[in-house]
């Protein structure tokens, strides 16, 4: 063999197949991701360092559905036993460790790689006149042969059929949810010496050309086994280059993720007394939870904007701008290079910060909410250069960008009616159309030249005033922040305030998606963009398709849609992600998520593969995305009607004598979870305003899978004697009147008290702190933070309740018991009690909504799911 490298050099690679195996696409010829360089052939040639691997820790199938997962802000371990005698006090699990750690002051390379690995479809050939290698390498496989499902990439099925018309059967379909920002966890981490001597550019087993060194036509000759392994993408499900070099122009290193990230709040102050006490209220306790390195600026908007300078100790003391235009650049000039100080960090400016706040005023003119003059673009105009600073007026290069990205929080009462992308006071303006046209554009542009500033607006609206989401959400959305809607400025506003400052937010983010020859990318739904033409390089035969991340963030996910083109004659086919950004610490980090999934022609064995709960969030995504306007929603409940009978039809078989289908039994979980979809809040008519349908949408569409789940299916759980739960299907049938019931459903906690429970005063008060416990534990780390409501059997807020639960109280007991086997543990006059206690309405059952599309209800699921208790740590009283 030619050309054979030195130890002392880099190395050249290829995958040859072996003679007489079939090679998986031997015509496909993919290129290196487009965001990596690949090294000059001129350049010194250095070998790669050692990567140490962490132990395989192979990812749980998610088949069978679990408890929430610890994004949603709960973690367990075994099941709790039940107890004869009382137990102890309840023991909550520790909080969530940070999404990273901080790097050493003087920083090091990071790189870690998932343990379970990647084998190839077929032996490969690495030539290097050695037969002994040849066997160390059949051995590395045969160590390597699980291949575990990555955390951040969650197929809808783990097999693929071959034949191209069951593949793309669309109301069934096929994709993947990928969440290019979720963190893996600490232990997966591993060091390596010295990322910056690495190549950086990325090879994909069995996909990509790989590069070609010295002529040596890309033949990979490894001396030891040892090196072999370094090579982690070529046998690592999951794989992150994080480069941290301190060479890099700009680069400071931080040992604290917020120190050189500054928020800037937004405060309407045209509220009446009652919001205004709150949201002071709000305001002083988030800026006693910030930590001290933060930098903080502050600002209020109404007519005119004020600007508060934090020079003036224990003083509040601003420069007022107007707010009928845009701020002119010499004002700018004059706010930026004058003598105050408008971003200082929280240790200097506690004091000054709570004097602000408490300067606030009620407004005094007698005007209706909806008709006060707001300049909310104005004031977000103005904040975006506070935040850049005088910096922003170096030559491109030299600017200093802060890590990940800034933030503005905009804190709402009402909607922007004065200055630019404002609308009219009342809908009834004769040239409102148009106006709201022209604000939105605006709102939109206005929200991309903040991302192109590296600055995420959050918008948290609260109050009774409508709000025009419809012209606000183009400025969150565009500039990769959220959108949240509260009753008020209380307790859910407070802790979303203090949530959206501190959540991590990575930059300049791109994810490349890559197929086998066979499969293509048919529609991507998440917080991006494609990416525009030159924004990549173009590698030959790159085929990639690219998506620019508007932020990168661990509560963000993309729904992607995959199809087959034509029959697949492989064995395996062939997945890649590659994501690329800059993290809070402003390393450059570079992930590669690789997959293989096996082709199957068994229809059966596909169906028993599929995951009914990505699957389903899948399909809810794909249906929301056309759900407008409640028009658009009653036409997609008709559309999740039709999809489930023909899935009956293309997968299930018809009863013999009858016209019923039979819904396909390895897919029993998904019906449900869609018939949760089609009566719930995102396509129901649950919300009583189309603003909220509108942000519950847009936050569903970029949520990532846990909250996805939670949103589209509740979880309930009944509390028992002694601080358990016990995990029940969301039915009708768990509301008894003797227990206490917690249901989350993602953006909404409620704690329902059956009237004799509440009747005891003591049980009832045990009961309601042991959930009002739970329920804060579930919503620790979720974002945005669902508001906890409680409420007695028979109150008008009990509704809320209601509404979320499959009305199952009308069929059969037999079916009852079926789905539902709690009520085998209730006596006679209990199961009595229980069925007088219901009020009749129209709303169908499941069944009886499976049973009027002419299908019989898949057997249930929840018999084969074992009821699961939690324990919760302390009892806290309920306020």
């Amino acid at each position: 063999m030619a050309n054979q490298p030195q130890s002392s050099v880099g190395y050249s690679v290829t995958i040859t197949p072996s003679p007489g195996t079939p090679s998986p696409h031997p015509e496909t010829k993919f290129g290196t991701p487009s965001f990596l360089t690949p090294p000059s052939p001129s350049g010194p040639r250095l070998p790669p360092p050692p990567f140490i691997q962490s132990n395989q820790i192979p990812s749980p199938s998610i088949k069978t559905p679990n408890l929430p997962s610890p994004a949603n802000g709960i973690r367990t371990g075994s099941p709790v036993p039940q107890m004869s005698t009382p137990p102890g006090p309840p023991v909550f699990s520790s909080p969530l460790q940070p999404a990273a750690v901080p790097f050493r002051t003087s920083p090091q390379p990071i790189s870690f790689t998932l343990g379970s690995t990647l084998p190839t479809s077929s032996p490969s050939h690495f030539s290097n006149g050695s037969a002994e290698l040849q066997h160390q390498i059949s051995d590395i496989r045969e160590e390597l042969a699980h291949v575990a499902e990555s955390p951040n990439v969650l197929f809808s099925a783990h097999k693929v059929l071959k034949q191209r018309k069951l593949a793309n059967v669309p109301s069934l379909g096929f994709g993947a949810l990928v969440s290019p920002g979720r963190e893996v966890p600490p232990e997966l981490w591993s060091l390596c010496q010295s990322l910056l001597q690495y190549f950086t550019w990325l090879r994909s087993v069995a996909m990509c050309d790989l590069p070609k060194f010295d002529g040596s036509e890309g033949e990979y000759i490894a001396p030891s086994k040892e090196e072999l392994r370094n090579f982690s993408e070529l046998s690592s499900l999951l794989v992150d280059y994080v480069q941290i070099g301190n060479n890099r122009r700009g680069f400071i290193p931080v040992s604290e993720s917020r120190m050189s990230a500054p928020i800037v709040l937004v405060i309407d102050e045209c509220l009446d007394e009652p919001h205004l006490q709150h949201l002071q209220s709000s305001l002083h306790a988030f800026v006693d939870s910030l930590p001290p390195i933060t930098r903080l600026g502050i600002i209020f908007y109404g007519r005119t904007v004020s600007v508060y300078d934090f020079s003036e100790e224990s003083t509040a003391s601003a420069d007022v701008l107007p707010g009928d235009r845009s701020p002119s650049q010499e004002s700018l000039k004059a706010l930026i290079y004058g003598t105050g100080i408008y971003l200082s960090p929280i240790h200097a400016s506690l004091p000054v910060s709570h004097a602000i706040f408490s300067s606030l005023r009620p407004f005094k003119l007698n005007l209706p909410e909806a008709s006060r003059d707001r300049c909310l673009g104005t004031a977000v105009e103005v904040a975006m250069p506070i935040i850049q600073g005088p910096s922003a007026e170096l030559s491109r290069g030299f600017v200093k960008r802060p890590g990940g990205n800034s933030r503005i929080i905009l804190c709402a009462g009402g909607p922007s009616t004065y200055g630019p992308g404002s609308v009219p006071y009342s809908l009834s303006h004769p040239n409102y159309p148009h106006m709201e046209k022209m604000a939105l554009k605006w709102m939109e542009n206005l929200g991309r030249e903040a991302h192109r500033c590296n600055t995420v607006v959050d918008i948290l609206c609260a109050g009774t005033c409508p709000i025009r989401v419809s012209v606000l959400q183009p400025l969150a959305k565009a500039s990769g922040g959220v959108f949240i809607l509260h009753d008020d400025f209380g307790e859910a506003f407070g802790v979303n305030l203090q949530r959206a400052s501190t959540r991590a937010a990575g930059s300049h983010g791109l994810l490349e998606i890559r197929c086998s020859d066979n499969i293509f990318v048919s529609q991507v739904v998440g917080p991006g963009e494609e990416a525009r033409t030159g924004s990549q390089e173009t590698f030959k035969n790159d085929e990639a398709l690219a998506i620019q991340m508007l932020s990168v963030e661990e509560t963000q996910s993309f729904a992607v849609s995959l199809e087959t083109r034509e029959d697949i004659k492989s064995d395996f086919v062939y997945f890649q992600f590659a994501i690329q950004y800059l993290n809070i610490y402003r390393a450059d980090v570079s992930r590669v998520i690789t997959d293989r999934l096996p082709t199957i022609d068994s229809v059966s064995t596909y169906l028993e593969s599929v995951q009914d709960e990505v699957a389903a969030i899948l399909i809810a995504k794909r249906t929301l995305l056309r759900a407008k306007d409640s028009n658009d929603a009653l036409d997609m409940r008709k559309m999740l009607d039709e999809r489930i009978k023909d899935i009956a039809n293309k997968f299930g078989s018809q009863m013999i004598e009858s016209k019923l289908f039979r819904f396909p039994k390895e897919l029993s979980l998904l019906p449900e979870l869609l018939f949760h979809l089609r009566r719930g809040p995102l396509l129901g008519s649950i919300l009583g305003h189309e603003d909220e349908r509108s942000v519950l949408r847009s936050l569903f569409l970029n949520a990532s899978f846990d909250l996805s789940l939670r949103m589209v299916a509740p979880c309930c759980l009944m509390h028992r004697e002694g601080g358990t739960f016990e995990e029940l299907p969301a039915y009708d049938l768990a509301m008894q009147s003797d227990a206490a019931v917690v249901l989350d459903h993602g953006t909404d906690v409620f704690i329902w008290m059956g009237a004799e429970l509440a009747d005891q005063e003591g049980n009832s008060a045990a009961a309601l702190a042991a959930c009002r416990t739970l329920a804060e534990e579930l919503i620790e780390m979720r974002f945005p933070a669902p508001r906890i409501l409680a409420f007695k059997e028979g109150s008008s807020q009990a509704r809320y309740f209601v509404s979320r639960l499959i009305p199952a109280h009308k069929d059969p007991a037999y079916e009852q018991e079926a789905r539902f086997p709690q009520l085998r543990t209730l006596t006679t006059e209990q199961r009595t009690k229980l069925k007088s206690s219901f009020i009749h309405f129209d709303d169908p059952s499941f069944c009886e909504w499976m049973r009027s599309l002419k299908i019989l209800p898949p057997e249930p699921s929840w018999e084969i799911l074992k009821s699961s208790l939690f324990r919760c740590t302390q009892f806290l009283p309920f306020s």
